[in-house]
């Protein structure tokens, strides 16, 4: 019965059109696996290498051009593959040979071919000779004898007629096994491995946790801003008051020594509040810096070239390594200038801030404190810190961080 009700069932149909638009969408993917090959073997030269590494790069974007079709005619669904991975143009170019999401995609377009072109042979021929078979007691009245050579008689055309309803009654067990094959080359091949989805997962928790943190920090800003500071002032107002217009020296005297107190816990708040949210990054990450470089006791310079908006994260990382970078070369380098440069190269946004002081950054730091803790919060943001300093100068840190979040 279930046999009998295949065709009736959408799901063949649909394993039909499947496998039909298979066979013209796997014909320029082979053509790239076999160029792939021959790529291979041509290596040993530049030209070859070139050629393979292009090859590489186009077989990264075949997981999206198979799945269009899989998700409409079968539901079928996979996430698009992480983009490559390294901190240069270079790098990302040179680092597809050694990818293995573009290998497998290139083995996926290399096997499917023959798995869907045979699927797709064999569902025209037996769909094709099955519906002529079937009509042979038809056609036995119009067709000249000769045409039917071991049939030349009206019941021998039943038994071909029984057999191509044979044929079309497995042809959809043949289309579902195609299918079923080509699922499974789908999860072997194109299908992120369980490494690389527990990794996306892990990056995008980490991502939420930092946009969380970032507004929670925002908020803590906020509310001690517009909530204690304003009270710690008008605590301040009301005890000048009380020093002004009392004529008891004690209370004056009490009341003075009150709003000491008051006046140093707003500036406790203020650094505070700065430390863990600038107010100058309200208004762009530029702004914030050039009021750092302003404030700066070495006279420094300040050149940012930013297309977009970074994340607020990376956006905070970088406000609080200059200010860590500007108070160690005042503190430090006994230099007399400095540059802070941030721009953006690809992925990545990149610091750079340089001194003419003596040099040796770095030596004599405790785990943790200084450019230590700039490295860690660089890490932590899958980003990196480098130190050049060279004995008697000069200078140059440079930290990359990622351009955006996540």
């Amino acid at each position: 019965m279930i046999v009998l009700r295949a065709w009736l069932s959408s799901r063949t149909w649909r394993e039909l059109a499947f496998v039909l638009t298979g066979a013209v969408l796997s014909l320029p993917t082979f053509a790239l696996a076999v160029l792939g090959l021959v790529a291979s073997a041509l290596s040993v030269v530049i030209f070859g290498l070139a050629l393979l590494i292009g090859v590489l790069a186009l077989a990264r974007l075949t997981p999206r051009y198979f799945r269009a079709p899989a998700r409409r005619l079968l539901g079928w669904d996979w996430p698009s593959p992480a983009p490559p991975t390294g901190t240069t143009r270079m790098r990302r170019v040179v680092g597809l040979l050694g990818d293995s999401t573009a290998w497998r995609a290139l083995a996926y377009c290399f096997l499917r071919f023959p798995l869907i072109y045979t699927g797709a042979y064999g569902a025209v021929a037996g769909l094709f000779t099955g519906l002529v078979a079937v009509t042979y007691p038809v056609w036995w009245f119009v067709v000249p004898d000769e045409f039917w050579y071991g049939a030349a008689t009206w019941p021998g055309t039943w038994w071909r007629a029984l057999q191509g309803a044979a044929v079309l009654l497995v042809l959809p067990w043949v289309l579902r096994l195609v299918v079923l094959l080509d699922g499974v080359l789908v999860r072997a091949l194109l299908r992120p491995t369980p490494a690389a989805r527990r990794i996306a997962q892990l990056e995008a928790g980490r991502a939420a946790l930092q946009e969380d943190a970032a507004a929670l920090l925002r908020r803590v800003e906020r509310d001690l801003h517009d909530g204690t500071q304003a009270r710690l002032v008008s605590l301040g107002v009301a005890l000048a008051r009380i020093e002004r217009r009392s004529t008891d020296e004690q209370v004056r005297a009490l009341a003075g020594d009150a709003r000491g107190t008051v006046t140093e816990a707003l500036t406790e708040l203020r650094d505070i509040v700065r430390g863990l949210h600038p107010p100058a990054l309200d208004d762009g990450l530029e702004v914030a810096l050039s009021t750092l470089a302003a404030r700066s006791a070495v006279p420094a310079t300040l050149a940012v070239d930013l297309p977009h908006r970074p994340p607020d994260a990376t956006a905070s990382a970088l406000y609080f390594a200059v200010a860590e970078l500007l108070t160690n070369i005042a503190r430090h380098a006994s230099a007399t200038r400095a540059s802070i440069t941030v721009r953006e190269e690809g992925p990545w946004l990149t610091l750079t801030v340089t001194d003419d002081g003596r040099g040796g950054a770095g030596r004599g730091q405790a785990s943790g404190t200084g450019l230590s803790g700039l490295a860690r919060r660089a890490a932590a943001l899958d980003g990196s810190l480098h130190v050049e300093s060279p004995a008697g100068g000069p200078t140059t840190i440079t930290m990359k961080l990622p351009g955006e979040a996540g």
